[in-house]
């Protein structure tokens, strides 16, 4: 591992978090229900039936939160805005005073020197907008761009760019295939029109943001995938898996096309279940991404199917470290999977920021695995780097710990300490690391 991290001048450092993960005050100034609130009313649902009502109390919090961020000396904060806060069913008028609470947050980020990147949608659909169908209904992707220009409208004066999704993949399999997240529904590949209905959205909410004058980028999930073994039909999975986390969500914004997932008997242009109409693709693809959001966790390893229904199975990455959510630690799939982007999409692949990687801990505050793990990433980043891949800067998931999903507060992804019962925020080791590399990065020390 080098300690030089020989990133490019004007390389951005930030940090990221999620609004139903952090706010809290779930029924506080006209804000609404979302999938999240009701799913975590379903017994079972949650690790040790936590809720996001509380979180990190953010919405009272934020200037607290804001003076850490600039003890960091960030230069970024990543962060969504909650769809419900600002419009409570997804239709018709803002509520002004949700409005106003991203209001005050921009504006004490600006006076604190540090850029917002405010994400549009980071799982916390309008519950409304779900009884009426949700992501698997056209109609949510219009009332997305509805959203987004009602959020761009009152920030877009102070905020230079927005992300549209925050890993629609994830959202897909997990909250629409798989019913381990809101809204909960178990449909395995009858769930693909909720990929599409997401990527309308994006395509529909970017035009939106491109007549305000603003940047466009989206998250995506991405994972380097490898076969468990040369044989052909571990290979074959391979590269089935790949086509679904991989290419479902990447394909249609840089190449304008679906990749070919006749491995789901689904043929090399497939609808997603009907949801494809004539048009969607180029609105889709274009005008294009200013940058492509990549949040990197971990590479999967895929061997033959085992169950009917699918054509690849998961197999373990052995002989790693893991964290503490049991998440194999291998930062060179990091420079892999850049690799991989730009031989894959070539001319076609927009400048790269890193916008989620990090690693759950134990609640200790000398959180010397999560220093060397950002540490080992960042080397790989910077070999990435130097090996061309253009990435503009890198945020770190996450600034809090908080309250992770479906696993409640039972894994802590913070470079901050949070005690859930008094909010009080506490540094931990790897926050003094991250603010001193950052200074030093910007004092011209490394890199």
């Amino acid at each position: 591992m080098t300690d030089r991290y020989d990133l490019p001048a004007g390389f951005r450092w930030g940090a990221s978090t999620a609004a139903y993960q952090i706010e809290g005050a779930v029924d506080e100034d006209g804000r609404g229900p979302s999938v999240w609130d009701t799913f975590c009313e379903r017994p079972g649902a949650i690790r040790d039936g936590d809720t996001g009502r509380a979180a990190c109390d953010h919405y009272h919090r934020w200037p607290e939160d804001i003076a850490l961020m600039r003890e960091l000396g960030l230069d970024t904060y990543r962060f969504s805005l909650a769809w419900p806060r600002v419009q409570p069913t997804g239709r018709g008028p803002a509520n002004p005073a949700g409005l106003d609470f991203y209001d005050r947050l921009v504006d004490g980020l600006l006076d604190a020197g540090i850029t917002p990147l405010p994400t549009l949608f980071h799982w916390d659909l309008p519950q409304a907008l779900e009884d009426a169908g949700g992501w698997l209904h056209r109609d949510t992707a219009h009332r997305f761009a509805d959203y987004t220009a009602l959020a761009a409208d009152r920030l877009g004066d102070r905020v230079p760019a927005c992300i549209t999704l925050n890993e629609p993949f994830v959202h897909l399999v997990y909250g629409h295939a798989l019913g381990i997240h809101a809204p909960g529904h178990a449909l395995v590949l009858d769930a693909l029109p909720a990929a599409h209905h997401q990527l309308l959205a994006h395509g529909l909410a970017a035009a939106e943001l491109r007549t305000r004058g603003l940047d466009v980028l989206i998250a995506n999930n991405l994972t380097p995938v490898r076969p468990a073994s040369s044989d052909p039909v571990d290979v074959a999975a391979a590269d089935a898996y790949d086509a679904l986390h991989n290419r479902l969500f990447t394909d249609p914004l840089l190449l304008g096309r679906y990749p070919d997932l006749t491995a789901y008997g689904l043929g090399p242009e497939p609808d997603l279940g009907g949801a494809v109409r004539d048009g969607d693709l180029t609105l889709i693809a274009a005008p294009g991404l200013d940058g492509l959001g990549v949040n990197y966790y971990n590479p999967t390893r895929i061997a033959a199917p085992t169950d009917p229904g699918l054509p690849f199975a998961e197999a373990p990455v052995e002989g790693v470290p893991r964290t503490h959510f049991g998440w194999p630690v291998v930062p060179e799939g990091l420079h892999e999977l850049l690799l991989t982007l730009r031989d894959r999409y070539g001319a076609a692949l927009p400048p790269i920021t890193i916008t989620e990687n990090g690693c759950s801990t134990d609640a200790t505050l000398d959180d010397t695995f999560r220093i060397d793990y950002l540490a080992t990433h960042l080397d790989a980043l910077a070999r990435a780097t130097a090996d061309g891949i253009d990435v503009r800067g890198y945020c770190t998931w996450s600034l809090l710990d908080n309250f992770e999903w479906a696993e409640g507060y039972s894994q802590r992804f913070g470079l901050v300490h949070v005690d859930f019962t008094t909010q009080r925020r506490t540094p931990k080791a790897s926050f003094a690391w991250y603010r001193d590399l950052i200074a030093a990065h910007r004092a011209g020390r490394v890199g």
